[in-house]
């Protein structure tokens, strides 16, 4: 194929699809949350969010560019092809079809429709809004080759209106002033709105996202490393724009509702209130088609690259069948509720994200210490040991003893980051085995 120019509308239109792929489940609920909490260090809460939520993430759409890879699967290979195949198929199971698709039909249905339902359970409701939601996202993502249309070109504009409307009014006319922050947000907002950023799992969906990227680069026949990583980064750029504008004020809006709304237990209600203190019911449709179309934009890129990962891992079975099954079970999923699909996928993802994070940092510092897999085996051996037990902790299954020998030994534990430096010891430990010994694997540089 001869080799396209990239042309400034298309890295345009490739940002705002980067944006609305990762503005989706839930990420409008953990700023407004993180603004009531904060009060008046909401600006230092909201910056560690951002590293978090905006920096890390598009870091892993990057290191699809920086490491010439095209998938998730090739990328943790480099660690080991048995660690690769086990991680990767987890981390789709997870993005997919058992957290993250079913959170976007559930918090869509929280958001935009339970507001309009008399107090009581609405099962049927919730069944019904389920099939019609999940039925779309298959729709669209069995046209898997327009997907940067759909997304980029149409969805993401209504989304921005929605949003600028809401956000304009919030500015012009608070509801009120910031408040004193809560316990947590006293001492160190900043480290708490890292850990809040874990929240949105979108270091995670990079690793998935990533690939849609790549591929529509690819597509416009740029072979070079340096074209794709420099197209990769010019359209990162442009969703980390519009991502912090928006989660900036997002947490605003929640930092200035406590005096009026009071202190809420989640930011869909925040945003609820808020909608509705300054439009009525029409605030609350406003909201709801905001979040409808964020979460919607999510589910398509994740039934898409979920879809392409797992007709590769099983050739005999075509694309078009796993993207209906995922649909399906996603759509079941999403039946148990939003809180319990929280609740469920937090142990999971307190053993895998720090994984992610470690592989993602040393794809950058890849050249630097030559391909070495006992860098990564090393590395992500140790992080392993520390995220295993956060998840077993996360899970109510926790062991005193070793939870209190870790917050000895281990700096920056109390704050989450535990497994922080036994990552960067195991970095450096790798290294030197290798370089010693000379019978660490390398890998092409």
């Amino acid at each position: 194929m001869k080799e396209q120019k990239v042309t400034f509308s298309f890295i345009l239109t490739l940002g705002f699809m980067l944006f609305a792929l990762f503005f989706g489940a839930g990420n409008l609920i953990f700023p407004a949350m993180l603004g009531q909490l904060s009060g008046d260090h909401v600006w230092w809460a909201n910056g560690g969010f951002l590293v978090t939520g905006v920096g890390l993430p598009l870091l892993g759409v990057l290191a699809f560019g920086m490491s010439g890879k095209t998938s998730a699967l090739e990328l943790t290979q480099r660690v080991h092809p048995v660690f690769g195949l086990i991680f990767t198929t987890v981390l789709y199971l997870s993005i997919g079809p058992l957290f993250a698709m079913p959170r976007t039909g559930s918090t869509s249905y929280e958001i935009a429709v339970t507001p309009f339902l008399s107090d009581g359970s609405h099962p049927w409701v919730l069944f019904m809004f389920t099939i019609l939601y999940f039925g779309v996202t298959c729709f669209l993502a069995l046209k898997p080759a327009k997907i940067v249309d759909i997304v980029g070109k149409y969805l993401t504009p209504f989304l921005l209106v929605f949003l600028g409307v809401l956000i304009v009014t919030v500015f012009v006319q608070p509801l009120g002033s910031f408040q004193e922050p809560s316990e947590q947000y006293a001492v160190h907002p900043f480290s708490e709105g890292f850990q809040q950023g874990y929240l949105t799992m979108d270091i995670l969906a990079s690793l998935v996202f990533g690939i849609i990227v790549i591929q529509a680069i690819q597509a416009k026949g740029v072979t070079s490393r340096k074209k794709l990583l420099g197209a990769a980064a010019s359209a990162a750029i442009i969703a980390a724009v519009f991502l912090a504008i928006i989660y900036t004020s997002i947490s605003y809006t929640g930092a200035t509702s406590v005096s009026t709304l009071g202190l809420l237990d989640n930011g869909g209600t925040v945003l609820a209130l808020v909608a509705n203190s300054y439009y009525g019911a029409a605030g609350n449709i406003l909201l709801g088609l905001i979040v409808t179309l964020a979460c919607l934009t999510t589910s398509i890129g994740l039934t898409t690259a979920c879809a392409a990962y797992f007709s590769k891992l099983m050739p005999n079975v075509s694309y078009s069948v796993i993207a209906i099954i995922l649909s399906v079970f996603s759509a079941v999923f999403a039946n148990i509720g939003l809180s319990e699909l929280i609740s469920i996928s937090v142990p999971v993802l307190s053993t895998i994200y720090p994984l992610a994070i470690v592989i993602i940092l040393l794809t950058f510092l890849h050249r630097l210490f030559g391909g070495r897999a006992a860098v990564y085996q090393m590395s992500l051996l140790l992080t392993l040991v520390i995220s295993l037990f956060d998840g077993l902790k996360a899970a109510g299954i926790e062991i005193p003893v070793v939870t209190n020998v870790f917050k000895q030994i281990l700096p920056l534990y109390a704050q989450g980051l535990g497994w922080l430096v036994p990552a960067l010891v195991g970095a450096v430990l790798g290294y030197l085995c290798s370089y010693l010994f000379g019978k660490g694997k390398k890998y092409a540089t």
